[in-house]
C-alpha cells in the first residue's frame, strides 16, 4: 500500500502515477499555449500584469546579473529581466513545455528582445545548470504543475548563488471567506466555460482550477521553502491571498 502511494501524485483532483503527470500537464499546456496570453488577461480580469510587476519589484535584480526564468512561459517576466540586466547580464527563459516556449520565443522577439535572453527546455526537478549559477530564480505560476515539489525547490536553491534569491508567484488560498466563496464560484462555475469559449478547451481550465485547489497554502509551502535550505523566508499576499508570493534567500 505504501509503494502505491509513493509512486502516485494528484493530476488536479485525479490520482495518477507520478511518471504520468509529466504528460498529462503537457497535453494541458500543448493544448493552451497558443491562448495563454489572452485567457491570462480574461481570467484574471488583467490582475496578472500587477502581480508579476510586483514580483519584478520584489526582485532586487541589477545590471549585469543572471536570471532564471522557470516555467517562463510566454515570457512577461524575462521580457522585463532582459532590460535589466542589460548587455551585460542573462536571462534564462525556462519551461518543460516546448509549445509554450517557443510561443514565448516567438513573442519575445517579436518585441524585438534578443541577445542577453537564451530558451531552455527544463525540468525544474532537475535542472541542467551548475551550481551557485543565478543571483535571482522566479517561477511564475509553474510550481503547482510540479510533481516534485520538494525535489524542484532543491534543484532551485543549488543553482542559485550564495545571496541569491528564490520567488515563487503563485495562486495560494483567500485569506477571508467571503473571497473564498466567490472565487469557488468563479473558479467551478465561470472559468471553465470561458475556457471553452476563448479556446475552445473546458478541460484544461477545469484541470487548472483543481490544481490551484491542491497546491500548498502559504505557511506550507513557506515550510517547504525552509525545508530545502531557504532562509529569511516570507510572503506577501495579494488579492487577498488568491495569489501570493513568496520570497527566499540562499546564504
Amino acid at each position: 500500500m505504501n509503494n502505491v502511494l509513493e509512486n502516485t501524485t494528484h493530476f488536479g483532483f485525479k490520482t495518477v502515477e507520478k511518471d504520468k503527470k509529466i504528460d498529462l500537464v503537457a497535453d494541458v499546456f500543448h493544448s493552451v499555449a497558443t491562448k495563454y496570453d489572452v485567457m491570462n488577461d480574461v481570467l484574471s480580469l488583467g490582475l496578472h500584469r500587477l502581480w508579476k510587476r510586483f514580483t519584478i519589484n520584489c526582485s532586487g535584480i541589477r545590471q549585469g546579473q543572471n536570471v532564471l526564468d522557470l516555467a517562463g512561459g510566454t515570457g512577461d517576466l524575462a521580457a522585463r529581466f532582459s532590460h535589466v540586466v542589460g548587455k551585460t547580464g542573462q536571462v534564462i527563459l525556462a519551461d518543460i513545455n516546448d509549445s509554450m516556449l517557443k510561443v514565448g520565443r516567438s513573442k519575445l522577439r517579436d518585441l524585438g528582445i534578443h541577445g542577453n535572453i537564451h530558451y531552455v527546455q527544463a525540468n525544474a526537478e532537475e535542472l541542467p545548470f551548475p551550481d551557485d549559477h543565478f543571483d535571482l530564480v522566479t517561477i511564475s505560476f509553474g510550481l503547482r504543475n510540479v510533481t516534485d515539489k520538494d525535489k524542484a525547490l532543491a534543484s532551485m536553491f543549488r543553482v542559485l548563488k550564495p545571496g541569491g534569491r528564490l520567488l515563487v508567484l503563485e495562486f495560494s488560498k483567500p485569506i477571508y471567506k467571503i473571497f473564498s466563496d466567490c472565487y469557488d464560484f468563479y473558479s467551478f462555475n465561470i472559468l471553465p466555460k470561458l475556457g471553452k469559449i476563448i479556446a475552445n478547451d473546458s478541460e484544461s481550465y477545469q484541470y487548472l482550477v483543481e490544481s490551484i485547489r491542491m497546491h500548498p497554502d502559504q505557511n506550507t509551502l513557506e515550510n517547504m521553502m525552509k525545508h530545502a535550505g531557504f532562509e529569511g523566508t516570507q510572503y506577501f499576499n495579494l488579492a487577498a491571498g488568491i495569489v501570493a508570493l513568496h520570497r527566499g534567500y540562499k546564504y
